[in-house]
């Protein structure tokens, strides 16, 4: 049966406490760079490659967003080399939740995000 749902991510949505911090946070991690007159709530889209995105959101004004977070990564971002990524984070002084981990055919570690999401640095 052919299916009406396109087989790509089109973004991930990441629940925030503080949208300004965040978008701070995703784009320093990913060496980007962003116009903080254009940040409005209740969401920011961080373009990530061609088809996904990254939104940020905040939800509307007055609500508090219950805490979600969860001791496994909610997504990863891609690597070539762990070791550099592992110390340009370090360098940020960016919460590391775990050491670099390898395996034979791949390596990640993971890191918190300023609402303790759990994300996942990996070569694979």
């Amino acid at each position: 049966m052919n299916s009406p749902i396109h087989n790509k991510i089109n973004t991930v949505f990441v629940h925030v406490s503080d949208l300004k911090n965040s978008v701070e946070w995703y784009t320093q991690l990913l060496g980007q760079t962003y116009d903080s007159e254009k940040i409005e709530d209740p969401v920011y889209t961080i373009q990530l490659s061609e088809y996904t995105g990254l939104t940020l959101d905040a939800g509307p004004a007055g609500m508090i967003k219950n805490d979600c977070s969860t001791e496994h990564p909610l997504f990863n971002f891609h690597t070539d080399d762990i070791e550099k990524s592992f110390a340009y984070v370090k360098k940020l002084g960016y919460s590391i939740e775990t050491e670099i981990v390898s395996y034979k055919d791949f390596s990640f570690f993971t890191i918190s995000d300023p609402d303790q999401h759990i994300i996942m640095i990996c070569t694979g």
